[in-house]
């Protein structure tokens, strides 16, 4: 007689829970703009969604034990003349995010950890670089200060934020609409697929493509990439029938995939969330009402079909908690942020255990915030894999760093565009001591400024409590 046999995982049992109501964030008016973009992003103090804005383009930053409903005239991060289409948390200073738009700007902002009286306007660096809408930003998981974009002009750009400075432009290696862009573990490569039906794995330093893959997936549809354990590349597509499939990828061997499966029907671009440390894949369609998740291993068929997490409701976009932002406590391995129409759902995949101990197989070192390299350091062809820290006793967030951007000067690097003019005197009557006197004044009224917000603030806080009380 035979006997089917199970197979052994930690995370066969996997399971996805809402949270309850009031642990919710409520009357946010998610934006309605075109874009496969996953519209949030999430790290241990906050979360950002991208938000509807007349007269341009804004998201919204709550802190995250700001549940519950969210006041309309919440400040907004307003800055963009055009919609924003995507946004990244800064994966070394969580007070740090940076934003794409369709006005083709980048732009860097540094978040207070109080919550600001009126709207944040003022970037810490803007980036321009691009001649079409920038749709897609990532920062490298191991340098300081290197940020990715790409825009609908198939450029890829790197940037050196500490500096407001273009790194790296790859120009001339997609012929078509860039779809995504992915890191691998320690920075050295990316991944990227392209309107032209082809994946490539770019060595961004050397500006060469190192391995191309035309086709991996037959249908018309957007094809996603990522880079998984062990250099392999795991992708989402469409077949000829536009049925939806997964597939598995060895660089060493590209012409044929690893594993290759089908899903379902269904239109939605499946968005891949990674975590490294368990090698579970979570898919999450956009207008799909449910996540799959997959176990990544070395024994056949590769890919495992772990479980669904379903719901009622079609998901706008999805924000990803990284790993130290979890509940060790509750078991928890990942936490996602459901967007609706009007609201953000927090999601917990929990694995059942008994005991209310550390469970050190669930829970390896994980990346930390601190980066291994500097941006210069990278940019002269060094790696190093992330800098690891502890769960065992949760991780607490670093108090707000401030991110310093350091300006060359712009006259060392390009000569004057045009022909000459002559200086106008009053140029040479502005001494540097007077200029940086100034600069002083200005830097001090702005502390000024944000000491007073955080008292307003404040005092706004305990009127609300005082009022609350004499109800």
């Amino acid at each position: 007689m035979s006997r089917r046999v199970v197979r052994q995982s930690k995370f066969r049992h996997v399971f996805g829970q809402p949270v309850k109501a009031d642990q919710m964030y409520e009357d946010i008016r998610v934006s309605k703009v075109t874009c496969d973009s996953s519209f949030c992003a999430v790290n241990p103090k906050f979360v950002a969604i991208i938000v509807e804005s007349g007269g341009g383009g804004a998201f919204i930053v709550l802190p995250l034990a700001k549940t519950g409903r969210v006041d309309k005239n919440h400040p907004l991060v307003t800055g963009h003349t055009a919609p924003v289409l995507d946004i990244d948390w800064c994966p070394h200073n969580d007070n740090v995010i940076a934003s794409a738009s369709e006005d083709t700007t980048v732009m860097v902002w540094q978040i207070p950890d109080y919550v600001p009286v009126r709207n944040i306007t003022e970037p810490v660096v803007t980036l321009e670089g691009h001649s079409k809408r920038v749709s897609i930003i990532s920062w490298h998981p191991t340098a300081r200060n290197v940020l990715l974009s790409a825009g609908c002009d198939n450029l890829v750009i790197l940037w050196n934020v500490g500096t407001g400075e273009m790194l790296l432009a790859l120009d001339d290696m997609h012929t078509d609409l860039i779809y995504n862009v992915g890191w691998n573990r320690n920075g050295s490569l990316l991944v990227t697929t392209c309107k032209d039906k082809k994946v490539r794995v770019i060595d961004p330093r050397k500006q060469q493509i190192i391995a191309e893959k035309t086709k991996p997936h037959d249908g018309t549809r957007p094809i996603r990439a990522i880079f998984v354990a062990d250099g392999k590349i795991f992708t989402t597509g469409f077949s000829r029938m536009s049925e939806r499939q997964l597939g598995l990828w060895d660089l060493n061997n590209f012409e044929e995939p690893i594993a290759l499966q089908e899903m379902d029907t269904s239109n939605g671009v499946l968005l891949p969330f990674y975590d490294a440390d368990s090698s579970i894949v979570y898919l999450c369609g956009k207008g799909d009402s449910s996540i799959r998740y997959f176990e990544i291993t070395d024994e056949a068929p590769y890919v495992h079909y772990l479980n669904t997490y379903s719901s009622k409701e079609p998901q706008r976009g999805m924000g990803f908690m990284p790993k130290r932002g979890l509940d060790v406590s509750k078991c928890e391995i990942a936490r996602f942020f459901k967007l609706h129409e009007r609201k953000c759902e927090p999601i917990v995949m929990t694995v059942p255990r008994k005991s209310d101990l550390f469970q050190d197989d669930l829970y390896p070192d994980t990346p930390g915030p601190e980066p291994a390299l500097e941006a210069d350091e990278w940019l002269s062809g060094k790696d190093a894999e992330p800098i690891l820290i502890s769960l065992r006793d949760g991780y607490v967030p670093i108090k707000n760093r401030e991110l310093k951007v350091v300006k060359k000067n712009i006259l060392d690097s390009k000569p004057p565009p045009g022909p000459r003019r002559r200086h106008s005197t009053c140029d040479s009557d502005f001494s540097q001591p007077a200029l940086e006197e100034v600069l002083e004044e200005i830097r001090a009224l702005k502390e000024t400024v944000q000491a007073q917000e955080k008292r307003i603030s404040d005092l706004e806080n305990k009127l609300c409590q005082f009022t609350n009380g004499t109800d």
